[in-house]
């Protein structure tokens, strides 16, 4: 058995540099005689262990953490992630979260920044060490990067991160559609966006879940659902849309509307024709869904109201 001595100041400055608790780096201090590389060594040895065990297990919870450079042109969304709730929510654990952050701004891909430095060591050997403080195992489950003129950010009590890209500074823009993401969770900013393939399987998918849904609304004798047509702008082409208007202008003959006031009733019913028939956009698109301060407006309105273009955007989340 060792006689080292082992002071409280030499405990402290390996919990320090390490996080670990104070047993744990007294023990790795009296297994490396006294010597503060190699107790930092042991320790790292422990949580390649733990991590081994722990590879299997799920690390859905954890702390979404964003950073953002001096000049707001470039930031950066992670997820630390771990096992349990109790962790994702330690102060330590959170500092640790904003530490990979400071670095991760410094890198375009998960996998360069892994092998960033940390104090001596990568930041997967960082991982790996935390992970046999801890206890739990830990990872980073997320990883995004944004550059553009104008970059904000959002974070939902460590659960959901946002960075947002405009064309122009706007502090406050910026946070509105960082909170808009966050909330709301697009997956594309623009209709644009999509593969048509998608929105074909989509549209044929949800018809299906309407006409399945109309069976049992007539068995119960109750009014059916309308099936859609269309689920996308991608899908309303000027030939829909000429037809759509030729279908309203027919609507108001039947109804005895004057042809002189029609002017001032097909706008109204040429959106709602849209709004029917871009239920996708709505929910997928960020531009195309409601915003959150405001639902009578769209979030492209409400940019288009700064004199603000969305560039891009993109969102972590923890699980």
């Amino acid at each position: 058995m060792s006689t080292v001595k082992i002071s409280a100041a030499e405990v402290n400055k390996l919990r320090k540099a390490t996080g670990a608790g104070m047993m744990d780096c007294k023990k790795a201090l009296v297994e490396a005689e006294g010597d503060f590389d190699k107790a930092i060594d042991v320790l790292r040895k422990k949580g390649q262990k733990v991590a081994e065990k722990r590879a299997d297990r799920d690390s859905s919870e954890g702390a979404a953490v964003t950073k953002i450079n001096a000049d707001n042109t470039s930031g950066v969304a992670i997820v630390l992630g771990c096992e349990t709730d109790f962790v994702g929510k330690n102060e330590s654990f959170l500092v640790l979260a904003n530490q990979f952050a400071d670095i991760a701004i410094n890198f375009d891909n998960k996998e360069d920044f892994l092998a960033a430095d940390f104090g001596g060591m990568t930041v997967a050997q960082k991982l790996v060490e935390q992970t046999g403080v801890v206890g739990e195992k830990l990872e980073i489950t997320a990883f995004e990067k944004l550059n553009a003129d104008y970059v904000g950010t959002y974070v939902h009590i460590n659960k959901i991160g946002a960075l947002v890209g405009l064309n122009n500074k706007s502090e406050t823009v910026a946070k509105d559609v960082a909170m808009q993401v966050a909330s709301m969770g697009a997956t594309s900013l623009s209709y644009k966006d999509f593969d048509p393939a998608y929105v074909a399987s989509e549209t044929e998918a949800r018809i299906a879940v309407i006409e399945k849904e109309n069976i049992e609304l007539g068995r119960l004798g109750k009014t059916l659902k309308n099936v859609p047509q269309y689920i996308s702008m991608a899908q309303l082409t000027p030939e829909v849309m000429a037809k759509a208007e030729e279908a309203a202008k027919a609507q108001l003959a039947a109804e005895g509307k004057p042809e002189k006031i029609w002017g001032n009733i097909l706008p109204g019913k040429m959106d709602r024709f849209v709004s029917d028939n871009t239920t996708l956009d709505q929910e997928q698109c960020l531009l195309d869904q409601k915003f959150i301060k405001d639902e009578k407006q769209t979030v492209a309105k409400y940019v288009a109201s700064q004199n603000i273009e969305v560039t891009a955007f993109k969102r972590v989340s923890l699980g």
